[in-house]
């Protein structure tokens, strides 16, 4: 009976610690709205890594790597910070209980400009395939701040991102899309990092536009 009932503690202590990994590395987001077309399409869920951008405070890394200076009170990216491309999902910077999902276009210290919608960084126009719907804005150079980042949705036309209100701090980015896993005949990787697509029920769902 003793043996029972400390199997018994291990396998709830085991779920629980997977559950607590979960919820830490991995979220469900849903797509709301038009403005990643054709990328990304309303009703869309998305498994999001966030293992990938996370954040560490610079003191802590100071004590753990002595190459790395504590010289104020900044957090910085454990692994890499959001690169140009990817498909981020962030905190909306003038309201944080909203969450929404866009692609990287500048990273701190690039240089951008749209000229009648070609954007270009660091002078060099994008090629961007994935658009279908482009737009004739056009907005003057401009160097992306420090820890921030400017990002832009792919259907253009409707989409409501840096051009409007400017740059995502780095503290408000959650994670990088990863898979679209429903529904079924819209699935597909959005990133090479692998995990578990069995253990999605664990994982609780946020809305996203």
């Amino acid at each position: 009976m003793r043996e029972l009932i400390r199997e018994l503690i291990e396998t709830v202590l085991l779920a629980l610690l997977i559950f607590l990994v979960l919820q830490f590395s991995v979220q469900n987001f849903r797509v709301e709205g038009s403005s990643m077309q054709p990328t990304l399409t309303e009703g869309q869920y998305l498994l999001v890594n966030k293992i990938v951008y996370l954040r560490v405070a610079n003191e802590s890394l100071a004590s753990l790597l002595p190459w790395v200076e504590s010289e104020d009170d900044r957090s910085l990216f454990a692994f890499h910070q959001p690169e140009h491309g990817e498909v981020i999902i962030f905190h909306f910077p003038r309201d944080p209980s909203r969450d929404f999902v866009k692609r990287v276009i500048g990273v701190p210290g690039d240089v951008i400009e749209i000229q009648q919608g070609t954007v270009s960084v660091n002078g060099i126009a994008l090629d961007e395939p994935y658009i279908t719907q482009h737009d004739n804005r056009t907005i003057g150079r401009l160097e992306v701040e420090p820890d921030s980042f400017y990002v832009l949705g792919d259907n253009r036309r409707a989409s409501n991102d840096s051009r409007d209100w400017g740059f995502v701090p780095a503290e408000n980015v959650i994670g990088r899309a990863w898979v679209s896993y429903w529904p079924p005949e819209n699935f597909h990787i959005l990133s090479a990092f692998t995990q578990l697509l069995s253990l999605v029920a664990a994982i609780p769902n946020t809305t996203l536009r």
